[in-house]
């Protein structure tokens, strides 16, 4: 398995949340998105652990190649 990210989707998981801690998919296997499950497990990529203190909309990053991850910053736009 490779240790390159795939992209889930080409654009962000805007979700709701509430206040608490998420594991957020860097490698893109998940089938929870953009949640990790634990499919990374082959490959050196590990899940990015956000402590949400207060409940609110978050554009997670679904393209996995965000400079600012696990949030969006629009890179999607810019893939082939």
């Amino acid at each position: 398995m490779s240790d390159e990210p795939v992209i889930a989707q080409k654009s962000p998981y805007v979700l709701d949340v509430e206040p608490g801690k998420y594991a957020w998919c860097a490698c893109g296997r998940s089938a929870n998105q953009p949640y990790c499950d634990g499919s990374h497990r082959d490959t050196e990529i590990r899940p990015i652990i956000e402590d949400v203190t207060e409940a609110k909309t978050i554009a997670w990053c679904g393209c996995k190649q965000s400079a600012s991850k696990p949030f969006c910053d629009g890179t999607h736009n810019s893939l082939a």
